[in-house]
């Protein structure tokens, strides 16, 4: 099998690809309130649907994803894009909370063709690999991040089914032209399935960098999806009574935190790795700060979001520089370990955050936000002094 050429417009397509996958994780968030509403479900069962369908996306990120160096992956991307489809066309006819729970799941799996794309465009291009994984990495964060806003527009307007009926349609179209216009390329492992898990799990004892990147990203990225849940509950709760477009609003927000984080890539390029790390974590501490200080004060909510979102985004694109430098011929299995345990930190969190706002509402939620931020920047110092002790050791 040869790698076949690629079209021109093959990297927008697997950016706007990429970004209307994942974004399918997150479209339940700002419509929870409609959903328990609608089906009688309680915020906790509710909340369910958040959790598993994170749950589907680091499974599938574990044990799915890693096939991409050993089948052809257009024909697996295709595959999981139409296993979407077909579980969001069934979303948007479910009348019970199980139902939708089930569904969520399979949602998760059939997502993650977005972290597939993206170790792909690094191996179709050449001299400009960096600006190319850019562009669909940008596709993934304003799908993450603009899935908010369009869930919550829609289900005000149309009401909730129709977010997933839309979204099935625009899954089905881009199943469609990743069919016709993704490259083929020949697979590099040659060895079996269990093989490949294998060699993925041994990543893991290989490379301290790579366990301490991924803990953290697991405890970043968990009070990201703990506090985009809790928040739907807060603002749609008394005495905001917000609406589920007004809520999907401030994903606006957090698009443009998304758009600076990358200038926090900057400092990793220098070397500065620990710096960085520090400055992004304590951002989302103070940002959680600002939550429980002031409960109810729109403009500090909106600071906040984007303090958080910035914080996030770059500790992701800091842990990005440091995993890819450790095996240049490992990208995909790296990105598996990795963005496996950044989302099971997620549904950890998010079920964490349920459970936190059950017991104690936002006050509560707001706790457990803060314990999580702040185990995150424990981390962020152990790892400094682990690399300050292996440095010395090394020479």
């Amino acid at each position: 099998m040869k790698t076949t050429p690629y079209h021109p417009f093959t990297v927008p397509l697997m950016a706007i690809s990429a970004g209307v996958t994942v974004a399918n994780i997150y479209y339940n968030q700002p419509i929870l309130n409609d959903i328990s509403a609608a089906t009688g479900a309680t915020a906790g069962e509710a909340g369910r649907v958040s959790t598993l369908a994170q749950l589907g996306y680091g499974l599938g990120m574990f044990f799915v994803v890693p096939l991409g160096d050993k089948l052809d992956r257009r024909k697996l991307i295709t595959g999981l894009t139409s296993l979407l489809f077909f579980s969001l066309l069934l979303l948007s006819f479910a009348r019970s909370i199980q139902q939708i729970c089930l569904l969520s799941f399979f949602v998760g799996i059939g997502s993650t063709p977005a972290q597939i794309l993206l170790p792909m465009s690094a191996t179709i291009s050449t001299g400009d690999r960096g600006k190319t994984v850019g562009r669909v990495f940008a596709g993934i964060l304003i799908g993450i991040l603009g899935a908010r806003v369009v869930a919550g527009a829609v289900s005000d307007l149309l009401g909730w089914r129709y977010v997933f009926a839309i979204s099935a349609l625009l899954v089905l179209i881009v199943t469609v032209l990743l069919y016709r216009y993704l490259p083929v390329i020949p697979p590099k492992f040659q060895g079996s399935y269990p093989q490949l898990l294998s060699s993925t799990v041994k990543l893991i004892g290989e490379y301290s960098v790579l366990r301490q990147a991924a803990l953290l990203g697991a405890f970043t990225f968990g009070t990201f999806c703990s506090f985009w849940t809790t928040l739907t509950f807060h603002l749609s709760a008394a005495p905001l009574h917000y609406s589920a477009s007004r809520i999907g609003l401030f994903g606006l927000i957090a698009i443009g935190g998304a758009l600076a984080a990358p200038l926090f890539g900057k400092l990793a390029d220098k070397g500065q790795v620990y710096k960085s790390l520090f400055l992004t974590v304590s951002m989302v501490i103070v940002s959680i700060l600002l939550l429980k200080i002031f409960p109810h004060s729109i403009l500090l909510l909106s600071v906040s979001i984007f303090l958080l979102d910035v914080g996030v985004q770059a500790t992701q694109i800091t842990n990005f520089t440091r995993i890819y430098s450790l095996h240049e011929h490992a990208h995909s299995r790296l990105n598996t370990v990795y963005m496996t345990a950044y989302f099971m930190g997620a549904a950890l969190g998010t079920s964490c955050g349920v459970a936190a706002w059950q017991y104690g509402g936002w006050d509560m939620a707001t706790w457990q936000l803060l314990l999580w931020s702040v185990i995150a920047l424990v981390i962020v110092g152990w790892s400094a002094r682990a690399q300050s002790r292996a440095v010395p050791a090394e020479q």
